[in-house]
């Protein structure tokens, strides 16, 4: 090992804003390669406001994990994204490289907070956008 090894820490405040953006998902990093010696791994927060969502994304060949850290989730996918799951705080999920989803904060009132973690690194391809009256449920603030 070498002596010139050590942790790197990104203070709050700090985080890399320069990530790939979906709408009303907004992605900051504390782990990338933007900022840190990080090669293999993306790891950030995801807000959504309420009421707010996603763009239809997919995150190419990233292998995605989430935690809902805070409020109530919905990713929509499936063909036309009639399908869906239902996520609430310490739920952790996991998306497949290039599913096409939308991620939606389901409360009007609460933000939604999302701590993400993605390999090799945050990699958003923003879709076709779909009118908010196709997605079951939703509703915006």
């Amino acid at each position: 090992m070498s002596e010139n090894l050590k942790p790197i820490v990104t203070r709050a405040g700090e985080e890399d804003t320069s990530t790939g953006q979906s709408g009303g998902a907004i992605r900051v990093s504390g782990v990338s390669r933007q900022h840190t010696p990080a090669t293999r791994i993306w790891f950030g927060k995801v807000s959504n406001a309420p009421g707010y969502r996603s763009l239809p994304h997919h995150h190419g060949e990233a292998e995605t994990g989430g935690y809902v850290l805070k409020g109530k989730a919905r990713i929509y996918f499936g063909a036309d994204y009639a399908e869906y799951i239902d996520m609430s705080e310490g739920d952790f999920v996991f998306v497949p490289p290039f599913m096409p989803h939308v991620e939606v904060n389901m409360s009007t009132t609460n933000d939604l907070v999302w701590l993400t973690t993605r390999t090799p690194e945050n990699i958003v391809v923003n879709l076709d956008e779909v009118d908010d009256a196709s997605l079951v449920g939703y509703r915006r603030a």
